[in-house]
């Protein structure tokens, strides 16, 4: 098989867009709909939200199953499908909940559930497929394309379909979900099409084992691989950093800094900017590291390894930045200090993102999709638990302190000792040995991940 252009990476960012468009109407659209215009508690679709993350730690199984069959589309489209059915299904049961609110709830937990594991289903094998046809100078680009382009299907779909529910009924919230699943499906087909190509039999097949193996015997295969083990725990903590600062930025900007609603909204604007120009920052690097890569210098400044620790500790020196913000509070440069935090952790999720594409084709074969499940189910737990975490600590410490400013500055602090934890762990994940080409046709084993050791790329 040959390794993918930049056509073929955009075609799947097209696939990421499509997904994207319709999670996006699911959690963030529905859930207000509920809220403001059906007056239910807020907690309906904390639940629901929570629900479709829960249900992804289905990842592993399902990559599982991707690398038992050999071809990723299926499993794409598949989980696009699914997901795009629960899309609808969401929207119809919120226009249920008006008249029927314990039908309608009932039909909504189906709805999102179904919601996660599309996108576990579709997502999985999606990254499994730029892991390996993806070559290692490409990965930070491919990366950086594909995130955009999934951020760039939030955005519009949230304006488009802001423009087309006013003025807002049930009929209307339902053609809208409805047109928007079927249109994401359709783009999500159009762009797989013919993309993958055939794959050989030796794509197949586990050269390690004699027969086929159990799922819970191919999980235990990959979680007794150290590489893998190590940057599961890693996945975890530093996304629980990540996520934990997202629902308690914009009270804290409210409450410590006066902000009012918009100037709050505009300061999620310019942290969302900011990790857009980190996720550029880092796929530059990647190309001048993999043009200048004979190189004694140019050739590090595209390391993955360096970018993911150095992502880490820049993001812990913002949120530390934000503790002295919480302290100081009126006077200081908040935007600076979010756009700085946005930066970082764009750098950091890009150089995360390229190393998990690179470590899932590496260790056992035939198992590139149960890692990267692995990887998947460990991210949608933390990002589950992070915005539970967040909230819950900055209560807490608001309720044991009087001080709005020290309480929220106690937990930015929290948050940054997470993300120095982060780079330890990154910091600590060694390679294995290298192995021969993969069926792809180029080498996976890219930079080392040895402790201490230089990163070198490699041909």
């Amino acid at each position: 098989m040959s390794a993918f252009g930049w056509a073929s990476i955009a075609r799947l960012g097209l696939v990421q867009m499509a997904l994207g468009a319709i999670v996006v109407l699911t959690t963030s659209t529905l859930n207000r709909v509920m809220v403001v215009e059906l007056a239910l508690p807020a907690l309906l679709p904390g639940v629901l939200v929570a629900l479709h993350y829960a249900v992804q730690v289905a990842r592993p199984r399902m990559g599982f199953g991707s690398d038992v069959g050999g071809r990723r589309t299926p499993w794409i489209v598949g989980g696009m499908v699914v997901l795009a059915c629960g899309g609808v299904l969401a929207a119809l049961a919120t226009v249920w909940m008006g008249t029927h609110p314990v039908a309608g709830m009932a039909l909504a937990l189906l709805a999102f559930a179904m919601v996660g594991l599309g996108v576990s289903a579709a997502g999985t094998s999606l990254l499994v497929l730029l892991a390996k046809r993806v070559p290692e100078g490409r990965r930070a680009g491919a990366a950086t394309l594909v995130w955009m382009m999934m951020i760039a299907g939030f955005a519009l779909t949230a304006g488009l379909a802001g423009h087309w529910l006013d003025p807002y009924t049930p009929t209307r919230l339902l053609m809208v979900s409805t047109g928007v699943s079927l249109l994401a499906l359709l783009l999500a087909a159009v762009a797989l099409r013919g993309l993958e190509g055939p794959v050989s039999g030796a794509a197949t097949v586990d050269r390690d084992s004699p027969r086929k193996p159990q799922f819970r015997e191919a999980l235990a295969q990959v979680w007794n691989e150290p590489v893998a083990r190590r940057f599961t725990i890693f996945v975890f903590v530093s996304m629980l950093a990540y996520s934990a600062q997202d629902l308690i930025l914009e009270p804290f900007a409210g409450t410590v800094f006066g902000y009012t609603p918009g100037e709050s909204t505009q300061l999620s604007g310019v942290q969302h900017g900011g990790v857009l120009g980190g996720m550029l920052l880092v796929a530059l690097a990647g190309a001048i590291g993999a043009r200048f890569k004979h190189h004694a210098v140019l050739r590090h400044i595209g390391s993955l390894r360096g970018w993911t620790i150095g992502g880490c500790l820049a993001s812990a020196l913002a949120l530390l930045a934000l503790t002295f913000a919480g302290l100081q509070g009126e006077g200081w440069h908040l935007k600076t200090t979010v756009f700085a935090l946005g930066v970082a952790n764009g750098a950091f999720s890009i150089g995360a993102i390229g190393s998990m594409m690179r470590l899932a084709a590496e260790g056992r074969q035939a198992r590139e999709g149960v890692r990267m499940g692995l990887w998947g189910a460990a991210q949608a737990v933390a990002f589950g638990l992070g915005g539970l975490v967040g909230t819950g600590a900055s209560d807490l410490a608001r309720w044991l302190i009087a001080s709005p400013g020290v309480a929220y500055a106690m937990v930015f602090a929290l948050q940054a000792l997470a993300f120095v934890l982060s780079a330890w762990l990154a910091w600590r994940l060694a390679a294995p040995a290298p192995r021969a080409p993969s069926v792809t046709g180029f080498h996976h084993a890219g930079e080392s991940f040895a402790p201490g050791s230089s990163p070198r790329p490699q041909s």
